[in-house]
Formats: structure tokens, C-alpha cells, sequence
């Protein structure tokens, strides 16, 4: 299997510092905008573009002059950033249209103080300290991680006087650009209709698996003994009075007709009392599985739920395991809408942005390190180790970098889930069918967490089966 080409830039290692003589006085910004003292104490975010893409924001830390630096040192890393704030991916044809028009490469990061009364609301309060740019090479990014930027820039919006110099607020970022080779699936049909699943890349499409959609009646007789008998009693004990969605189960063979993994509905989708809602105190949950040998054994776990109030947010959780226990959790999408659709991500190198956590952030003469791990001439390698999963350990986390994504469409549209997976994370079939089993229950739980008041689609009803709707 050949993966597709996609280049990441990460922008992380954020730090803003104000000189002694602030350029601005208090009497120049007006009284409804933030003052001096709202930017000197830590009131300050970022809001970092890349063209044709969403801009992302994230708050920043403030470094002072005056302060010591063993207390610069603690406030960096008491929790105030993490080490990657923001990353934009880009598949070969976004990398293409770029190198057309240079003014397409250019990164910017414009730096903001708002006021402590407005909150961390964009546009309200807020005032622009300065902004930078920089234009990174796609080109090279594709072979090989290269840096854009790293240290210290003066934000200055003025022209800066002579003999003047450290007149103005400075930034601290690094810019990174590195490969990111993706393997590339595709479903040709929906999850529930047992569709084929074909690799992309580029214009060719070949198919690698196919899909088997069923209710599970009976133990598959490839799993081990322990894990029958729990299916057995979480699928096949006494009919409840309740209306619940339980048994569904999706299987991915390869081409020869083996399975080589399995998604497993274990916990069946049931309204909590009163409702026609899966609510987050109880989520439906399935099993993801792969071969050990003659048997299946379970690879990781993934939970669904319906979001309170009106809304048709479906939220998930996923956790990968480590001999039969969940081990380690890693950052993903926490919601998708069952209406329009959405992606699924999970990437260990950056905090999404509603939750800006620490991270191995290291501060070593008044810079940061984000540039570890940087290749001169060769593109980043694989671990060749299929264990890369299920170490509970934080560095094992920081290490898995993006693992997958996949995109699902809404319930009442033709889903056909496409699923990247990181070429550092296949070491061989089993783990990419895994991830593409993942996927197909992530789009079966948009289903399993319709309002029960509505009538699933014939593929999902079990005939003659009480209790499934």
C-alpha cells in the first residue's frame, strides 16, 4: 500500500513579552478597549491564518521583563500553553494550488490584549499588538521537516524609529513544516450495506477490503473464550422491556475472505428513562477488535452519546487498549452533527482549541523547543512497531502524533466514511483495517443515537427481533 502525500504546519511555542517602557501608554487606548495592565497580565491571545483555512485562536502567555527569570520559567510551564497551539494539514492537491501563488504560503499570527471584563471573546475589547508572517516551503515540507521560523519577533505595528531598537512587544513562535503521509480508505457504500472499501491515491482508487454488516446472534467463533462470554452476556441475556438498539456488529475481511477486524456493539444504545435520548451518563459503546494469533482481541473502545437539549450533537470518546483494558486516551473530535455530518480526529500533538493544556514544554536561555525531533535530510520514519498503541505512559500520548481522521456525512444523506490514517501507525494490514472498523462505528452511532421516537432505516432493523428499532 502506497500512503498520499500531506504536509503539516504546526505553530506552537507561544510567548508574548512587553519592554520595560510599554510603546503605548494607558491614555492612548480608549477607555472601552483593554489597557497596558490587561496585556502585561496575561490578557493576551492569538489568531493565526493560513489561506483557504479556518483561522484558529489561542490564548498566550505574557513574559515580563522585569520578572526573574526562574518565575518566567514557572508561568510557561505551570499550564498556561502547551507546546503546539495550532496545526493546518494539506493534502497534495492543497499543496499544488500553494506553490501556484506564493502569497497562498504565507503564515500569519496576529497577537491581541483584551480586557479582563470582555472575557476571551474575539472582537470584543480587543486591541492588536502586532502581527507576524512568514512563508513556508510546501515543496521541501514534502521530504523532508524543515522550520519556518523559531525564536523571538518584534510585533511592532509602527515603523520603528532609529536608534530605537526593543522599543516594541515581542513574540516568541516556532514554525514547523513536516510530512505527514497518510494512507487513504474509502468506503463505497454505506457502513450497514457491507460495502467494499477502496485505498485512494490520487486519481486511483483499488479495493483492499470488504465489509460484512450484521446482527450478532451468536459468538463468533474467532474470538477468545473471555470475550465470547462477555458479548454473550452483554447481547444475549433477557429481552428487556425497553426499546434499545443492541447487537450490531461490522466486519472487515481481506481481499482472500479473512477477518482482519471487527467493530462490536457491547453496550446496547438505550434511552435514558423519560426520554427518546442516548445520554452521556449512559453511552452505547462498541468494541474494536483485530487478530492475536487464532483469536480477536480487543484494540480499543469507543462511546456515543446524544448531547443535551435540543440540540442533534452526537459527542463520542475512545480510548485504546492494552490487554483487555483501556490504556490510553487520546485528543479527539468531541462531537459531530447527525444532521450535516463532520469529522472525526485524533491527533496527539496538539490540544483542541477549547481546552489549552500544558505539554513538554522546555524553556533554555529565553527559548522554547519545539524543533526536537527536526530531520536535515530525510523524511520522518516509522517506529516499526505495531505496540505503538496502549502505553499509558504521557510521553508514549505526546509521541502518536496524528493517528487518524475520518469524515461521516448525516443521517438522512449517503454516508460512504473516508478515513486517513498516519503511515506511522500501519505496520502491517490488521492495522489499518482496525482503523477503518473504527470509522464504520462511528458512522453506525449517528444511527444508534437517533431520537428513538424515529424509525431507523431497514438495513439497521433486525426482523423479528424484540426490542431492536
Amino acid at each position: 500500500m502506497d500512503p498520499c502525500t500531506f504536509v503539516r504546519i504546526i505553530v506552537g511555542n507561544l510567548a508574548v513579552r512587553f519592554p520595560a517602557s510599554p510603546p503605548y501608554s494607558s491614555s492612548s487606548i480608549s477607555s472601552s478597549g483593554p489597557s497596558v495592565s490587561d496585556a502585561a497580565s496575561g490578557n493576551c491571545y492569538c489568531k493565526i491564518k493560513f489561506k483557504s483555512f479556518p483561522r484558529q485562536m489561542v490564548a498566550v502567555p505574557v513574559l515580563l521583563p522585569s520578572e526573574p527569570e526562574s518565575e518566567s520559567e514557572s508561568r510557561c510551564l505551570s499550564g498556561d500553553v502547551s507546546t503546539a497551539s495550532a496545526c493546518f494539514t494539506l493534502s497534495k492537491s492543497q499543496i499544488e494550488m500553494c506553490l501556484k501563488k506564493p502569497k497562498r504560503s504565507v503564515l500569519s499570527v496576529e497577537v491581541y490584549s483584551h480586557s479582563a471584563a470582555c472575557g476571551f471573546v474575539a472582537g470584543s475589547g480587543e486591541k492588536l499588538i502586532g502581527r507576524f508572517e512568514v512563508s513556508v516551503d510546501l515543496k521541501t515540507a514534502e521530504t523532508r521537516t524543515c522550520l519556518a521560523h523559531n525564536g523571538w519577533v518584534e510585533l511592532g505595528t509602527k515603523p520603528k524609529k532609529k536608534n530605537k531598537p526593543g522599543s516594541d512587544s515581542e513574540l516568541h513562535v516556532t514554525v514547523r513544516v513536516e510530512p505527514d503521509p497518510r494512507f487513504v480508505f474509502q468506503f463505497d457504500g454505506e457502513p450497514e450495506c457491507s460495502p467494499q472499501v477502496l485505498q485512494v491515491q490520487g486519481n486511483t482508487k483499488q479495493a483492499v477490503f470488504t465489509c460484512k454488516f450484521g446482527f450478532r446472534n451468536s459468538v463468533d467463533r474467532n474470538l477468545s473464550p473471555s470475550l465470547s462470554s462477555l458479548l454473550s452476556s452483554l447481547t444475549i441475556g433477557k429481552e428487556q422491556a425497553l426499546k434499545e438498539r443492541k447487537g450490531w456488529s461490522i466486519t472487515i475481511h481481506d481481499l482472500s475472505g479473512s477477518p482482519v477486524a471487527m467493530a462490536s456493539m457491547v453496550t446496547p444504545f438505550v434511552p435514558s428513562p423519560g426520554s427518546n435520548r442516548v445520554t452521556r451518563s449512559s453511552p452505547g459503546a462498541w468494541l474494536i477488535l483485530r487478530p492475536d494469533g487464532y483469536t480477536m482481541k480487543p484494540w480499543g473502545r469507543l462511546e456515543a452519546w446524544r448531547e443535551p437539549g435540543i440540540s442533534d450533537v452526537l459527542g463520542y470518546r475512545f480510548e485504546f487498549s492494552q490487554d483487555g483494558t483501556a490504556a490510553t486516551a487520546i485528543p479527539a473530535s468531541s462531537s459531530i452533527s447527525s444532521k450535516l455530518g463532520g469529522s472525526f480526529v485524533m491527533d496527539g500533538t496538539i490540544a483542541t482549541a477549547a481546552t489549552i493544556t500544558a505539554a513538554s514544554l522546555t524553556l533554555s536561555d529565553g527559548s522554547f523547543d519545539l524543533s526536537s525531533g527536526l530531520s536535515t535530510g530525510s523524511s520522518r520514519t516509522c517506529s516499526g512497531s505495531g505496540s505503538d498503541f496502549g502505553f499509558p505512559l504521557p510521553q508514549a500520548q505526546q509521541s502518536l502524533g496524528f493517528v487518524m481522521s475520518t469524515t461521516v456525512d448525516g443521517v438522512e444523506k449517503q454516508s460512504k466514511p473516508k478515513v486517513e490514517v498516519g503511515v506511522k501507525h500501519v505496520t502491517c494490514l490488521e492495522d489499518a483495517a482496525a482503523h477503518v472498523a473504527l470509522a464504520a462505528a462511528i458512522d453506525l452511532s449517528l444511527d444508534a443515537c437517533k431520537l428513538f421516537s424515529q424509525k431507523l432505516r431497514k438495513e439497521l432493523r433486525q426482523a423479528n427481533c424484540i426490542g431492536v428499532v
